[in-house]
């Protein structure tokens, strides 16, 4: 797999059938180690382990209703009293960040109506925080630690 812009953790990986298989600690269980989850399980780790972000309070593949469709957000970050705080869109390590993938992360922001998005392809990670009487997001220089959100 490709090497990050993140800091190493101590992931299991598995393999079954020639598939490789990574264990998810926010959802108990081993999923298909694609880039995409190789990111998400990088980014997870690093909010948790150097960001402060509680286990408890993240969800992965979080599924919303848009526009009378089902959809997912990759992952969700909670406040303390279970309400969305943070979406975060990830793309494997090859692809740019660049409108559409923020175009999509507002999209599902639309009904979540949450503080901060995020999006990373595992080199290159953007935060920002929308401002609602604006209707703008404004960027940040990093990632906040959960006691800043």
């Amino acid at each position: 797999m490709t090497v990050l812009n993140l800091p190493s953790f101590d992931y299991k990986i598995k393999k079954e059938k020639d598939r490789l298989f990574i264990f998810d600690i926010i959802r108990k269980r081993y999923i298909a180690l694609t880039p995409e989850e190789w990111v998400r399980q990088h980014f997870v780790s690093y909010l948790i382990s150097y960001k402060g972000y509680p286990l408890g309070l993240i969800g992965n593949e979080i599924s919303l209703r848009l526009n009378g469709q089902n959809r997912r957000c990759d992952t969700v970050i909670y406040d303390i009293y279970g309400s969305p705080l943070m979406i975060i869109e990830y793309k494997a390590p090859h692809i740019t960040l660049n409108q559409e993938v923020f175009d999509q992360v507002i999209r599902y922001n639309i009904a979540l109506k949450v503080k901060y998005l995020v999006v990373s392809n595992g080199i290159n990670h953007y935060c920002c925080v929308m401002d609602y009487d604006d209707m703008c997001p404004h960027f940040l220089k990093e990632i906040p630690d959960y006691n800043e959100l």
